[in-house]
């Protein structure tokens, strides 16, 4: 049996008001969208606007909501490779395709 890695993104993001919020994501930038998401919603801010994610903002509003409260805000975006094993028989008909 052979194996295929695929990637898994995992966000974490929390706070001392209430439980944590855990989701895996299939892409980086569904990831990063997410943090957006979240971090925007327990700011009270607006939503962002549907355009191409960019982790360097998601990043740095994630930064400015955690400052406010270091001690008890957290978040935390990490990747996973995951081996996938495949068997001989879905190998030989991928390979058809």
């Amino acid at each position: 049996m052979s194996f295929e890695v695929v990637s898994a993104y995992t966000l974490l993001v929390g706070d001392a008001e209430g439980p944590p919020t855990v989701s895996v994501h299939t892409t980086a930038d569904d990831a990063w969208r997410a943090l957006d998401r979240e971090v925007r919603e327990r700011s009270g801010m607006r939503a962002r606007p549907r355009r191409r994610m960019d982790p360097d903002a998601a990043t740095r509003l994630a930064n400015a909501w955690r400052a406010v409260d270091p001690e008890s805000r957290y978040w935390n975006v990490t990747v996973h490779r995951l081996p996938i094993p495949v068997p001989a028989i879905a190998r030989a008909s991928m390979a058809v395709r």
